[in-house]
């Protein structure tokens, strides 16, 4: 490798140079017209997006928080409420969350998947929950708070096991929402329904984020709602715009949470090259997946049948993730972590009270996890320099340690 070489943990450049010729014409348009607010740039876009994500409606918001914040409050999350969702995500879940009034309950993870595990959250339920004689609901039995609302986070574009999911929320009478945040295209095989189904319509709505560097992402914030129920589009929709039924008549308090006009107009054309994309991030996971495959000190993401992932980041796990990240960063490439901390041990949940070693799966998978450069420009050559990189840091650890081994045995 040279030391010219630069890989770029994300390129957002390239896909918008390759685009410009599309993008300029929707500003224009918004500029002749003054359409900068609603009307029919955001309409073409919700439009569209439903239709790609097998759903009825499509709600266009300020960001991914208000998506995900918007559908809990209309699909009837309350304040004082607990909501269940997984300790090893952004923030923004969790905001969402509170920001609704509810209290997140955290539920492990599949260490395979990395993503809500169902026997972990089937136990909480049966065992650390009793179900109120007066309303049917599971209430948390140290809380003693009612238990409304489980939300499964489809992570790093893979979706969850919403079956399984589905099956305990409709036992226990919750509703589901998923935060699809990351997850754009990405598709579920439902063994109940024996069909594939989009990310965004397997729950009573779903929370999408188009921050620049998603594999849908604007050029700048915005979010959406997708769901099939009505009554939860017509309350979204009023929630974004200061709870208003029409112009100056308010049958709620709501939010400034609208959809730039441009930003849907751009996200519409975007829309259009998703699959592409996506495809090209496919290709690129399986050719990580062949660069690496068979080295005993790296775990490669595992992808389920009933899944077609759509690689909004390639996370590998390894035991010495700050040398990998130092070697790498050498040789010029970029990585992240994604994320450090689970969300139990930050300082801004505290006051949830819960401990180091509540949540062993995230916790362990929180000190290992690495994310390689991921994105459809990223050519063939890049990756096997990564790789390259990647290996011979590993074989140079593994000799390293043969040779401490060696050396206090004689």
């Amino acid at each position: 490798m040279t030391a010219t070489t630069n890989i770029p943990f994300l390129d957002l450049v390239s896909p918008h140079v390759e685009l410009e010729g599309e993008i300029l014409p929707v500003i224009q348009t918004a500029l002749r017209t003054a359409g900068f607010v609603g009307g029919p740039l955001v309409e073409g876009f919700e439009r569209d997006f439903a239709q790609y994500c097998q759903t009825q409606y499509c709600v266009g918001v300020a960001s991914g928080t208000d998506a995900v914040r918007f559908a809990l409050i209309a699909s009837g999350v309350k304040p004082g409420d607990l909501v269940v969702t997984v300790p090893n995500t952004f923030i923004a879940t969790t905001e969402a969350i509170t920001q609704a009034g509810a209290t997140p309950v955290f539920v492990d993870i599949d260490e395979h998947t990395y993503n809500l595990d169902p026997a972990r959250l089937r136990d909480y339920l049966e065992v650390h929950c009793r179900v109120d004689g007066a309303t049917g609901q599971p209430r948390d039995r140290k809380l003693d708070r009612p238990v409304t609302a489980i939300v499964p986070v489809h992570l790093y574009g893979q979706t969850a096991d919403m079956d399984s999911i589905q099956e305990l929320a409709a036992r226990f009478g919750l509703l589901v929402v998923e935060d699809a945040c990351q997850a754009h295209g990405a598709e579920y095989f439902s063994r109940r329904e024996n069909a594939w189904k989009k990310a965004g319509s397997l729950g009573r709505a779903a929370g999408f984020s188009f921050y620049p560097g998603k594999n849908l992402g604007a050029c700048g914030e915005g979010g959406a709602v997708t769901t099939n129920d009505e009554q939860v589009a017509r309350r979204v929709r009023m929630l974004r715009d200061h709870g208003q039924a029409q112009k100056y008549y308010h049958d709620m308090e709501g939010y400034n949470g609208r959809l730039d006009a441009i930003q849907a107009g751009i996200l519409q054309l975007k829309l259009r090259h998703l699959d592409r994309w996506n495809d090209a991030r496919r290709a690129c996971a399986r050719r990580y997946r062949d660069l690496l495959a068979g080295q005993p000190d790296v775990t490669l993401p595992f992808e389920p049948f009933w899944a077609k992932a759509v690689h909004h980041l390639y996370v590998i796990r390894t035991d010495d993730r700050v040398g990998l990240m130092r070697h790498l960063a050498e040789a010029k490439i970029g990585t992240a972590i994604h994320y450090p901390i689970p969300l139990h041990l930050q300082k801004a949940y505290g006051h949830l009270a819960y401990h180091q070693g509540d949540f062993p799966v995230a916790e362990k998978l929180a000190s290992q996890i690495v994310s390689l450069p991921m994105f459809p420009q990223l050519r063939a050559d890049q990756q096997e320099i990564v790789a390259q990189e990647l290996l011979g840091f590993l074989v140079g650890l593994r000799q390293s340690s043969e040779s401490r081994s060696y050396a206090a045995c004689v």
